[in-house]
């Protein structure tokens, strides 16, 4: 006698692997395939010129596409752009676009569009705090400073897919640069159609692997798959949703519950226990980036009190916080350049060898001879945006400052928008909590941050003539060893005069569900959804 349910077993797979082919051959759709990220903080604004944060940037690889594009390794590979010759020089660089590269609308992406956004990046007009990434292009810095109009900038179609682009000096990063959302092209003719709404789902177009669908405030922002984009077809992800989320506590709830397949971040508390249960889904590589506090130079006591400064610096336990507040293998920062940077030695600060209990007792020396102690306490703010990690680093460091020096901290959190604003504005009283993620894999995406000239980006407003001189030394120097020892010298300035307290190096835990595929580890944390698949 035959077994009946194994029988019914093979005739119901003929059938449903019937139902299937006939399924395909008659063209019917199968699964949507759809990913759901955790991003952060609400995005600030979607504008490629005059975002800053990098919730934002995740959101703008997707829709974007620049002249270089991102691997999933974060390695540049081409982009809108095929192919490029450089000069003999190293200063003209000849992008050849792609034939095939179009607008979501179906429209040509053209030279003349990468022209008109490099212009619209660089005017002063556009008020964008990364207008200093068009400073290697010819006349760039002349025209973001007011020094001269947007049509000097040294870009030029020369015909509808070539775009010509000649620079300053030569510049090693040039490349690695056109990766950042600063320099992706926005079409010329959407903007002048549409003007500030162009941005609005529905409105906006995009050239990269997917369009903008929907974006409901503090919920999350739809994007769906661009059927005009050149790569299309190996794009597996059809619909991706960035949620908002800030409450990284309720974001691992909900990654645990199924409705996230990746997040942000991971609570501090929460790593020793991701690392015991859920070994398949935790990560924490090393990232390109540096947290660090950084004081309100334009405000006294700080302005004009390295002594102080460098007092309060050296009362924060480095290793005590990496080791007890962060938890996710951080390094301890004596510096502000990361380390494993190219061509490059970081500098430290001069007290990075000495025990804790040494530089306590320093702390306190120099901080009776800034003017205060007992007889004069200090009251000092630590600024942040909301963020559970940042609130629980806020309070360790309060603490060890009360206790080493009687200083009196309070803790003022505000979201994002708020946070970025009174950053740039620098609106904040004391101190405010910063991290920067490396743009690019040199040491200038952080050293020029703290340029006198550069603008709202430089958190602290130091301002060092000879510092900023060095950089600019730096960057017309060829030699990438002799650049490299120009900018190790500018660092070890800027750490002896204390306009920042380095506080560790980044590493980036998060969870990522092992059903999505395609997530590879990488220092930028770089991870374009049309890489990445998702396999339930």
């Amino acid at each position: 006698m035959q077994d009946i349910p194994r029988m019914l077993g093979r005739l119901a797979t003929g059938l449903a692997l019937g139902i299937a082919l006939t399924a395909a051959a008659m063209g019917v759709a199968q699964a949507e395939v759809v990913l759901r990220r955790g991003n952060g903080a609400e995005p600030a604004t979607l504008d490629t010129h005059k975002s800053t944060g990098v919730p934002e940037s995740y959101i703008q690889m997707d829709l974007f596409e620049g002249l270089l594009a991102s691997d999933p390794e974060a390695k540049p590979i081409p982009g809108a752009a095929e192919s490029w010759t450089i000069s003999d020089d190293g200063t003209v660089y000849t992008f050849k676009l792609r034939s095939d590269a179009k607008w979501s609308d179906g429209s040509p992406v053209t030279a003349e569009d990468f022209v008109f956004s490099w212009r619209r990046l660089a005017d002063p007009a556009t008020a964008s705090q990364y207008a200093f990434f068009i400073w290697p292009v010819k006349n760039g810095e002349a025209i973001t400073k007011g020094e001269m109009p947007p049509d000097a900038l040294a870009v030029e179609a020369v015909d509808q897919k070539t775009l010509k682009v000649t620079l300053r000096a030569p510049t090693p990063y040039f490349l690695s640069a056109q990766l950042h959302h600063a320099l992706f092209p926005v079409s010329k003719a959407n903007v002048e159609k549409f003007g500030a709404d162009y941005l609005k789902p529905g409105n906006l177009v995009s050239n990269g692997a997917y369009t903008l669908a929907e974006h409901v405030p503090q919920s999350h922002v739809k994007l769906v798959k661009n059927p005009a984009y050149y790569g299309a077809k190996d794009v597996k992800v059809d619909t991706v949703y960035f949620y908002v989320t800030e409450d990284i506590d309720a974001e691992l709830k909900r990654f645990r519950a199924g409705d996230l397949d990746a997040t942000y971040e991971m609570p501090p508390q929460q790593i020793p226990w991701a690392k015991a249960n859920m070994a398949d889904s935790f990560r924490a590589p090393a990232y390109l980036g540096s947290y660090y506090y950084a004081f309100n130079l334009t405000h006294e006591p700080w302005k004009s009190n390295a002594k102080l400064r460098k007092a309060v610096s050296l009362a924060v336990d480095r290793e005590i916080l990496v080791e007890k507040i962060t938890q996710a293998g951080e390094l301890p920062a004596y510096g502000f350049v990361p380390p494993g940077i190219v061509n490059y030695q970081s500098a430290t600060l001069d007290y990075a060898g000495m025990p804790q209990k040494d530089r306590d007792a320093l702390a306190k020396k120099l901080f009776a001879e800034a003017g205060y102690g007992p007889g004069k306490p200090l009251d000092l703010e630590i600024f942040y945006n909301t963020n559970d990690r940042h609130k629980k680093i806020a309070i360790a460091v309060g603490g060890m400052l009360k206790q080493k020096l009687g200083i009196n901290t309070t803790l003022t959190n505000q979201e994002w928008k708020v946070y970025l604003d009174a950053r740039n504005q620098k609106t904040y009283k004391d101190v405010i909590r910063v991290g920067w993620i490396g743009d690019y894999n040199d040491p200038n995406t952080f050293l020029e941050l703290l340029r006198g000239d550069i603008g709202p980006q430089n958190p602290a407003a130091y301002d060092n003539p000879r510092y900023n001189e060095l950089l600019s030394k730096a960057g017309r120097t060829a030699d990438l060893q002799e650049r490299g020892r120009i900018m190790t010298e500018a660092e070890a300035l800027m750490l002896e005069d204390h306009p920042i307290i380095p506080l560790y190096y980044y590493t980036r835990p998060l969870m990522v569900a092992s059903y999505v595929k395609g997530w590879q580890d990488n220092i930028l944390n770089y991870h374009p959804t049309r890489f990445i698949t998702v396999q339930k």
